[in-house]
């Protein structure tokens, strides 16, 4: 087991400057400005993989150059599998990497553009870990974990040396974490040169593995993670990364998918750099942290981690920032169904600007719709909007913070059903490989009715789908049953208010 001070001396000691760059350390005026304190980004989006991970990689690569083995191999469909295919092309070792056939191809040229050879196993990550396990012991290759080892933490600790170079003067670095590997080198290293630094670990709502580690004492593997912010969904934080985060991190924030798209628009209009979702949690959690605290003139840093991102996610981070940074609310509103009502419920809100209006005529009596509003004053403004409606009478509810109505009710607006069934609601995680749909329809037991489907790609590995069953006539045990032998990730929604009023 490494010490503390073998950590930093191997740090100070990395081979990493023969693929990576210092990057810069840039200020970020706008949000300075916005939150009255001054925040840094550092740029590993700059690296030749636009990504930290290949410091990790070529450190460990660079140990084992001399190794008697037949090349390295590892499972990755992100930036470690290009961090370790860059490496291993300097260093003239065959590098072998693990995909799951769910990979988009994207991903896949930019690995075979580095001359690593690419296998397609498995729909999940953990199938090709551990294929790529199996390859490792048979074919004599080393097997390269992507954070869970000393060379991979001293390798991005050198990111931890260049911010002690760049701003010594800082009072806080926020740090993303995934396995733990990044947060981990930097934090030992700095913790030893200035200690009064504050350490904060970030991490995505949806794969929180180093706060349940906290909470339990030891690594725990979390039932599931969500993959918008692809880059840090991880199961389980590793051994010796817990080991070191455990002593060296003072502080841990959550952030959501919104907060995290809101902090990729506040990176663009600052830097006109696009950062992958996991790349701009750190800013999140600063804004997220200010704005707890209430905390005015200090130091903030951070670290743009990546900018791999699929294209495709543009549409639903474009459409989920304005929501993230609390700039535009979701209400649902029930007015009569009388000619004029509209321009009536508009007067009510005070000329504020609306974002999207959505509405069907359902009855003669009533009307729901489903409205956005451009806010001005974020969390306090959406409170004046309900008292508004309350003082005008209208039957009103916040929807801003309702995952089933932003990611799919919004786009369904069409009225009830008037057919006489008895329904149940399922939000689902459809690996995104072809026959995915079909698998689902094929197994569905013989007899069971859908009665509501809507698919959003987000451009992840997992489609977002609603999924709505008439189980009248079926055996309900029998349907989830079914649901769970099918080993997509599914939760019950049928009582969703937005669900109610709406569908």
């Amino acid at each position: 087991m490494l010490t503390e001070n073998d950590y930093l001396k191997n740090i100070l000691k990395a081979p990493v400057y023969d693929v990576a760059r210092v990057t810069d350390f840039q200020k970020l005026k706008k949000i300075s400005t916005k939150t009255k304190n001054l925040v840094f980004i550092k740029r590993e989006d700059q690296q030749i993989v636009h990504s930290f991970k290949l410091r990790g990689a070529y450190n460990m690569l660079y140990k084992i150059k001399s190794s008697n083995i037949n090349g390295v191999i590892t499972a990755s469909a992100g930036n470690h599998a290009q961090g370790l295919a860059l490496s291993g092309k300097k260093l003239n070792i065959p590098v072998k990497i693990v995909m799951p056939n769910i990979t988009p191809e994207i991903k896949i040229n930019s690995v075979k553009n580095l001359d690593a050879e690419v296998i397609l196993h498995g729909v999940n990550f953990d199938e090709a870990q551990n294929y790529a396990l199996k390859l490792s012991k048979e074919q004599n290759l080393k097997f390269i974990p992507p954070f869970d080892h000393p060379d991979i933490i001293t390798g991005q600790g050198t990111i931890g040396l260049e911010i002690f170079q760049q701003n010594s003067h800082l009072n806080y670095i926020f740090i993303p974490v995934g396995g733990g590997g990044l947060i981990s080198g930097i934090a030992i290293l700095i913790k030893q040169l200035i200690p009064d630094i504050k350490i904060i670990a970030i991490e995505s709502e949806e794969s929180p593995c180093l706060y349940e580690a906290l909470k339990t004492g030891k690594p725990k593997s979390l039932n599931h993670v969500g993959r918008f912010a692809d880059g840090v969904a991880v199961k389980k934080i590793g051994t010796e990364t817990f080991r070191i985060c455990k002593d060296y991190v003072d502080d841990i924030i959550l952030v959501n998918s919104d907060e995290i798209c809101s902090a990729i628009k506040d990176i663009f209009e600052d830097t006109r750099a696009i950062s992958e979702p996991s790349g701009a949690m750190g800013l999140a959690g600063i804004k997220k942290y200010i704005s707890l605290h209430n905390i005015e003139n200090k130091s903030f840093a951070t670290i743009l981690t990546g900018a791999n991102l699929n294209f495709n996610s543009l549409r639903y981070i474009s459409e989920r920032s304005e929501i993230g940074e609390q700039k535009e609310a979701l209400f649902a509103v029930k007015i009569p169904e009388k000619v004029g009502e509209f321009l009536k419920l508009y007067n009510k809100l005070k000329g504020r600007n609306i974002t999207e209006f959505n509405y069907r005529f359902n009855n003669s009596k009533n009307a729901n719709i489903l409205i956005g509003i451009r806010l001005s004053s974020g969390l306090d403004e959406i409170k004046e909007i309900q008292k508004d409606l309350k003082d005008a009478c209208y039957d009103a509810f916040n929807l801003s913070n309702d995952e089933i109505a932003k990611q799919h009710i919004k786009y369904m607006i069409g009225g009830k059903t008037k057919e006489n069934i008895e329904e149940l609601l399922f939000s689902f995680e459809f690996p995104e490989y072809p026959g995915a749909l079909r698998i689902f329809l094929n197994h569905l037991i013989k007899g069971t009715n859908i009665t509501l489907f809507n698919y959003r790609n987000q451009g992840s590995d997992y489609g977002k789908v609603l999924c709505g069953f008439d189980v009248k006539h079926t055996d309900k045990k029998e349907l989830l049953n079914y649901l769970k032998n099918l080993n997509y990730k599914f939760t019950n929604v049928s009582n969703n208010k937005a669900f109610k009023v709406f569908l």
